[in-house]
């Protein structure tokens, strides 16, 4: 015999499950798409990365803002990227495909907006390391911000397993974006906040002792 509440508690858990097959697959699907741009852009010199790249301060290179991300300037370049990447797309997106877009579109536009601003002058910047500080960042208070013990527990490791990154704030390696993964970090925190879970308030039942009842007119 199941005891009571087993039913949606199974439900849950299924749900869960169906989520993070289809955030891996979405996390493949985009490696997928890095790698095969990557494959065309070396052969000829990384010209789309100078092409799509962000140019500090150039008016007409904030639509590069959504491109940037996309582009590597070196194998090396890629290849570190690719597994944070990939590891932490798949934590932020693994409760909810469609949260995740969000707070991706929300990461790309700070972090290349950072870039575009405060980049020295006549830069190009390129690279998906953006992305990787904000699902960092998005990854460390979404626990805190939804009230889910198991992503609470979830961020705090991840914070102490990757505390070294946080180095990567701050302008200590010249050629290193900087930029991109302070502000990307910034829109990640921000993401959890904005795509938190909305729980509706629970409404206490009425007290039978202290219900009124209007007066019998009969």
């Amino acid at each position: 015999m199941s005891t009571t509440g087993e039913g949606p508690a199974r439900s849950e858990a299924e749900a869960m499950i169906a989520e993070a097959k289809k955030a891996l697959w979405v996390m493949v699907g985009l490696l997928a798409v890095l790698w095969v741009i990557q494959l065309v852009n070396a052969p000829t010199g990384y010209d789309l990365s100078r092409e799509f790249g962000i140019e500090a301060r150039d008016p007409a290179s904030l639509p590069e803002i959504f491109s940037a991300p996309f582009m590597h300037s070196s194998w090396g370049h890629i290849e570190g990227n690719s597994g944070p990447l990939f590891v932490f797309g798949f934590l932020a997106a693994y409760r909810g495909v469609k949260k995740w877009i969000g707070v991706t579109v929300l990461i790309i536009v700070a972090s290349g907006l950072g870039v575009w601003f405060i980049s020295p002058s006549n830069s190009v910047t390129v690279g998906a390391s953006g992305l990787v500080f904000g699902y960092f960042g998005y990854i460390i208070v979404r626990g805190l911000f939804d009230r889910h013990a198991i992503d609470i527990v979830l961020g705090l490791v991840m914070a102490l397993c990757f505390a070294y990154t946080f180095a990567s704030l701050l302008p200590t390696e010249e050629g290193v974006s900087w930029q991109g993964h302070m502000f990307g970090f910034l829109g990640g925190i921000v993401g959890g906040w904005l795509f938190r879970d909305r729980r509706p308030k629970a409404v206490a039942a009425p007290d039978p002792a202290t219900t009124l009842l209007p007066k019998d007119l009969g």
